[in-house]
């Protein structure tokens, strides 16, 4: 069996990681992985004959002399690889998770962090127990940070993903009504997503908080090793919050700072920023340049200009938390006239149908001048608002009824794939 210190040197020969035999390139070690159908042992001749430089497998049947590491499990092998790496380099991790908001708050930690260190932060959202490893192998001789982004939907996920990086500093970015199905609850998420903090707490490391949240006050109560922001609380760092307009303002020691992110919610993303800029000594001045020059992508609240409408595009994911800021912030922008398209909210469970009816109830109390409900969960609520049980039966609609122009709001799940309206539209 190949031990982690083999894989490890291998690793450094070859530093190029592939977990997908149809994007080989040169010179990777592909990782045999396994999935619900398919067995990635089977694919390690292919891989090889594309040009990976090695394949961990953990079927002896593929061996090919000098070109396969065999090990008892290809998964466990690459976590506990990319554990060994992480403490064989000298970059800090700071890992980060949370309901809402961790991708757009990993990209503004970057954004900081990155006009002063070496920094790489995790690409995308790949943020589970395949994510966290590869992103940890990217981490070089001369980085100086590496942000981690982790996701759950499950009990012990974060405690599992947090032994496999072992973050010198964390933060929790909000506890929110997501994944509800299987945290079993919002308490179960707050436990679930505290796991961090336990982490931290247990091994004697800094956690980031933002200290107006009172669940995040009430997990680090005692602990001292902890760095805080807050509006008003004069034992933390301050941040004032200014406005939103749609976008939000904020000043920090009479600096004032304009973001392009939509929604009083995107504050606090953009203060843990701040702070652990502050606490590392980033230039004030460098870290207002890469607040302001942030852009969200990715259908993660984007302003686009589209024909005769002015679309916020937050469709790549939803639950009943994010959903309801972002439909109270639309609900308070002057644009006129105000339309929202929300799609179903899913992995809710036996809140599903309650949650999707408070959805409805909020947007139908709201100064919207229309609001098209997609989904066979809103199609059940009891409203007056419009509503389709399919995303083909609001296009059929879209296009005998078209609008003309106007101000849209597009959020729903990812599953929902509501940025598919721009081709109807």
């Amino acid at each position: 069996m190949t031990t982690v210190e083999e894989l490890h040197k291998r690793f450094l020969e070859y530093p190029l990681v592939s977990t997908d035999s149809r994007k080989i390139e040169a010179d990777c070690i592909f990782f045999a992985l396994k999935g619900p159908n398919f067995d990635g042992n089977t694919f390690a001749r292919e891989a090889l004959e594309k040009g990976a430089a090695f394949v961990v497998i953990d079927n002896p049947d593929y061996h090919w002399e000098g070109k396969t590491l065999l090990v008892k499990d290809v998964l466990t092998a690459l976590q506990e690889l990319a554990r060994y790496h992480r403490h064989y380099c000298n970059a800090r991790v700071i890992a980060l998770t949370g309901s809402n908001g961790k991708t757009t708050t990993k990209e503004l930690i970057y954004s900081v962090l990155s006009g002063k260190y070496r920094t790489i932060a995790t690409k995308g959202n790949l943020n589970n127990h395949i994510g966290v490893p590869l992103t940890l192998l990217s981490i070089q001789a001369d980085t100086e940070f590496a942000i981690i982004e982790m996701g759950a939907n499950h009990q012990k996920e974060i405690a599992f993903l947090s032994n496999i990086a072992e973050p010198d500093f964390g933060y929790i970015t909000n506890f929110g009504k997501a994944h509800l199905e299987g945290f079993g609850g919002v308490e179960g998420v707050i436990k679930g997503k505290s796991e961090l903090y336990d982490f931290l707490t247990a091994n004697n490391k800094h956690a980031f908080l933002n200290a107006d949240d009172p669940i995040q006050v009430e997990k680090l109560s005692g602990y001292v090793r902890k760095i805080g922001f807050s509006q008003t609380d004069p034992q933390y760092f301050n941040i004032r919050f200014l406005r939103a307009d749609p976008f939000v303002w904020l000043e920090i020691e009479d600096t004032v700072i304009k973001t392009q992110l939509i929604g009083e919610y995107n504050f606090s993303n953009c203060c843990v920023a701040l702070l652990i800029g502050k606490y590392f000594n980033v230039p004030l001045e460098s870290m207002k340049e890469g607040i302001e020059n942030y852009v969200p992508e990715n259908n993660r609240s984007q302003v686009l200009h589209h024909k005769h409408f002015k679309i916020i595009m937050d469709a790549y994911n939803a639950n009943p938390s994010s959903m309801k800021v972002a439909l109270e912030q639309f609900g308070k922008m002057k644009e006129d006239p105000k339309i929202a398209f929300l799609g179903d909210m899913f992995e809710l469970g036996e809140d599903a149908e309650r949650e999707h009816q408070q959805i409805a109830e909020l947007a139908a109390s709201l100064n919207l001048e229309e609001v098209f409900l997609v989904g066979e969960n809103f199609y059940r609520t009891q409203t007056e608002l419009q509503k389709f049980p399919s995303f083909d039966s609001l296009s059929s609609h879209l296009k005998t009824s078209p609008l003309s122009s106007g101000t849209l709001l597009i959020k729903g799940s990812r599953g929902m794939a509501l940025e598919r309206l721009l081709e109807v539209l």
